[in-house]
Parts: C-alpha cells; sequence; structure tokens
C-alpha cells in the first residue's frame, strides 16, 4: 500500500502491458487476527465470480446474452475486498464491468444471470443487461455503460448524505468505483473538486487493470500513479496490491470510515490485472503472448487458495468441494436464466417516465397512433 503523503513521488508500478516488474500478486499470509471462517468467506466469493464469468463468457459466446459484456476475471480479490468494506446501508455506484461486484453485494446470481440473458426476472427486469445491473435493496444503484457516467450521480448521493445528517459513526458513505481511464476525464475532476469543497462522504475507487481498453496507462496519463491524482483536491489517496483481497479490504475499510465519520472523501487506486480482454469480443493481440503467461502467472484465485492451503484455513478437499458449489450455483443460475421469460412487448414503454405524461405514443413502429393524437415528422419527411 502507497499512501498519498508529500514528499518525492515514488516509482510507478507499471502494468504487464509494458513488460516492467511488478509485486503485485503476492498476497500476504492470512494473519492470526484474520477468521478463518471469513477467509473461507472470501475464497467462495472470489470462486463463485470465477465460475460466474468464465460461464458468461461460454453463455455469449452461445448467443444466450447480447450486447456488451464485461468480465471481472482476474479481478476477483479487488471486487470481494472492496464489497468487504461496505456496510449494508453504503450506496455502490460501478461502471459496467459490474457482475462481480453485484454477487459479492449479495445479489441472487440467477437473477444476474437472467438480466444477462435480457430476461423479465432479472435485476433490472431484463432491460439493462450486463453493463446496467440495479438493486436498490442492495443499494447498488447501477453499473453505467457510458465511461465516468457513475460519477455524477455518485457525487449526488453523497452531496444528499452529507444534507441529511452529520458525520458519524453510524453515518451513510458511498464508494463509487471507476477504471483507470475514467481519471482522464471531466467528470472525475469535477466530481472530486465538489467533494472537496463540500466535504462528501465518498470513496472514489479506481480498479486500475492498465489498460484502457487496449492502451497502457502510462501511455494516457500525465501522472500513472492514479492514487495521487486527488492531491490537487487535498483528497488523500492509497495504491494497493488489487489481487490482495485483504490488503484491499482494510485500505477501503479506513477511507470508507473517515468517509463516514468526518465527511472526508478519499481516492483508492487497487491496482489489478485482468486476464482477458477489454470485453469478451477482444481477442488482447495487444499483449505479447509473454505478457499474457505473465498475467495468468499473478492469476489470484489460485494464489490466495494456495496461501490459505498453506495457513491451515483451507485444505485442499474443502477448497475443491468450495469451487464445485460454484460450479454449481452457476449451473443453476443459467438453468434459471434461460427458463425466464423475456419481458413482454407490451411493456416497452414501461419506466420511459417517473409519473405519467399526457399524449405519450405508446405503440410499436407502424402502429397508427390512437384517436385524438397526431405524430410529429421531421422537416423533409412525408
Amino acid at each position: 500500500m502507497v499512501a498519498n503523503t508529500p514528499g518525492p513521488a515514488s516509482s510507478p508500478e507499471p502494468g504487464p502491458a509494458h513488460g516492467a516488474r511488478s509485486d503485485a500478486g503476492a498476497v500476504r499470509p492470512p494473519g492470526a487476527s484474520e477468521d478463518a471462517e471469513v477467509l473461507r468467506g472470501y475464497y467462495r466469493q472470489m470462486a463463485l465470480i470465477r465460475a460466474f464469468e468464465l460461464r458468461s463468457a461460454e453463455m455469449y459466446a452461445r448467443a444466450k446474452i447480447g450486447g456488451y459484456c464485461h468480465l471481472n476475471l482476474g479481478e476477483e480479490a479487488t471486487v470481494v475486498g472492496l464489497m468487504a468494506a461496505l456496510r449494508p446501508s453504503d450506496y455502490l455506484f460501478a461502471g459496467y464491468r459490474v457482475h462481480g461486484y453485484a454477487l459479492a453485494r449479495g445479489a441472487e446470481p440467477g437473477r444476474v444471470m437472467a438480466e444477462l440473458f435480457g430476461r423479465v426476472t432479472g435485476m433490472s427486469g431484463g432491460r439493462g443487461g450486463s453493463m446496467h445491473l440495479f438493486d436498490a435493496g442492495l443499494r447498488l444503484l447501477g453499473g453505467y455503460g457510458i465511461v465516468g457516467g457513475q460519477l455524477p450521480p455518485a457525487t449526488g448521493a453523497a452531496l444528499a448524505i452529507a444534507y441529511r445528517g452529520a458525520p458519524g459513526p453510524d453515518s451513510e458513505a458511498v464508494m463509487c468505483l471507476l477504471g483507470d481511464g475514467t481519471t482522464n476525464i471531466g467528470a472525475f475532476h469535477e466530481a472530486l473538486n465538489l467533494a472537496a469543497v463540500w466535504r462528501l462522504p465518498i470513496v472514489y475507487t479506481i480498479v486500475n487493470n492498465q489498460l484502457g481498453m487496449g492502451t497502457p496507462v502510462e501511455a494516457a496519463s500525465g501522472e500513472p500513479e492514479l492514487f495521487r491524482r486527488g492531491c490537487s483536491y487535498r483528497i488523500p489517496g492509497e495504491r494497493v496490491d488489487g489481487n490482495d483481497v485483504l490488503a484491499v479490504r482494510d485500505a477501503a475499510l479506513a477511507l470508507m470510515e473517515s468517509a463516514r465519520e468526518e465527511h472526508r472523501p478519499g481516492l483508492l487506486e487497487a491496482v489489478s490485472y485482468r486476464i482477458r480482454g477489454h470485453s469478451v469480443v477482444d481477442p488482447a493481440r495487444y499483449r505479447t503472448a509473454e505478457e499474457t503467461q505473465r498475467v495468468r502467472d499473478l492469476d489470484p484465485l489460485p494464489a490466495f487458495r494456495a496461501r490459505l492451503i498453506e495457513g491451515g484455513v483451507l485444505d485442499q478437499e474443502t477448497a475443491a468441494r468450495i469451487d464445485d458449489e460454484a460450479e454449481r450455483t452457476v449451473t443453476a443460475a443459467v438453468e434459471f436464466a434461460d427458463t425466464s421469460p423475456p419481458p413482454p412487448v407490451d411493456a416497452l414503454f414501461d419506466g420511459v417516465y417517473a409519473t405519467p405524461v399526457p399524449n405519450v405514443f405508446t405503440g410499436l413502429p407502424g402502429d397508427p397512433p390512437p384517436d385524438g393524437q397526431t405524430t410529429v415528422t421531421a422537416p423533409g419527411e412525408s
């Protein structure tokens, strides 16, 4: 973990796309103070996310899933560590790589898979798909398909919390997830500035998987140590090994505590590695064979399993049983999604407006308007 403190900048940690050395992936041994069941729970969540994402890629290839589909493969330690730092009362805003976060937040796997399938039993009623998972009960207020689209509403939610009550140990807080590429857009800097000026209870969390689609971070960012970008707004920042679930959890816990008790925004950068391409259709040819192998060698799931076995928290039989349970859970999720109906056609316009609007035409293309309504044509159209 690297703190954002005054003084000389530490050397950056380039990603695998550059063939530079990185110490990420070295999972620290479970400490004596760690509860064994909690550690097994983290592994169980990571195994479920891995199985779910692998099956999602398969279902996409079989045309069961349409649209865009971005996976958390290789980021499981970051996902589980971050979600372990949240309370049920906290709010979560995510980007478009959101499946694992929904699962770790407590979403039922069948509902997540059904949303990917575009079925009415999905988290968003089959309307959102892979990028737009939503569950108000879990306080997961959306995956956002537009890069940085989550930043303004997440900052607004933090403003609402600050407006409603004073800081304290029982206060709510917001975690806003974003990718490394999002740190280069205007909304990122506008959000951080407002959060600092208004002292908002929010932690902006950069999941730095080293590549903005296919562009290395260092080729797109004047300051590649992204946690330092909070300096301009006097927002404390930290960089943490995203392959270490415990380090991610502890860093996020500390920043979320400051957000709650002091209404102090924070910036966390978790350096992780996605095993596959940007999306399921990306062959990731911008990586060399050596870089691809190095990324796979840093895989956090087998590394965490090995450390838990070494520490006596798991044995081979228990680990295998957990892996099998994850596979069975995902198989059941696929069956649930595949047998669920799609949204009915007559519900196409449901939810377009929050309240009824007069004279809204809700027919399908080619349908005549009802009596008393007229259609409006664009200039030049007949």
